[in-house]
């Protein structure tokens, strides 16, 4: 399990014991998203400072900050925003490879379908977007 807190830190519990397993520090704002890449090895997390993180869960430290707003596919990332757009990043050249337009309200959700490239959005203005990650 994996909660946010108003001190700009995250923890990660065990179940069912309830052991903290990982802390995360460094977001400056509370704690929007956060999804684990299907290895289990890498946790993506967002907040709202504007900023995405990946994280190395068995080194318990942040590997990469993207930055650029107003989830994890080999070598993408998958970010939402209350600015009514989502982003594709790629996580090798630390840069925004896409930025997708089209939603009229917040994007609370964003993730992967499973062994695809496309993208699944899912906004305040009622909607559901499929995306071609690539474009």
């Amino acid at each position: 399990v994996v909660t946010g807190s108003n001190i700009h830190l995250w923890k990660m519990w065990a179940l069912p014991d309830g052991n903290i397993i990982m802390t995360g520090e460094g977001h400056t704002d509370w704690l929007s998203g956060c999804c684990f890449h299907p290895s289990g090895t890498q946790l993506v997390t967002s907040r709202g400072d504007t900023t995405v993180r990946l994280w190395d869960v068995p080194k318990g430290g942040c590997i990469l900050t993207l930055e650029g707003h107003a989830q994890t596919l080999g070598d993408f990332v998958a970010s939402a925003s209350i600015g009514c757009t989502s982003k594709i990043w790629g996580v090798n050249s630390e840069k925004c490879r896409h930025t997708m337009f089209g939603h009229e309200d917040s994007v609370n959700s964003i993730e992967f379908l499973p062994f695809s490239i496309t993208v699944l959005t899912s906004s305040a203005d009622k909607a559901l977007s499929l995306w071609d990650a690539r474009t």
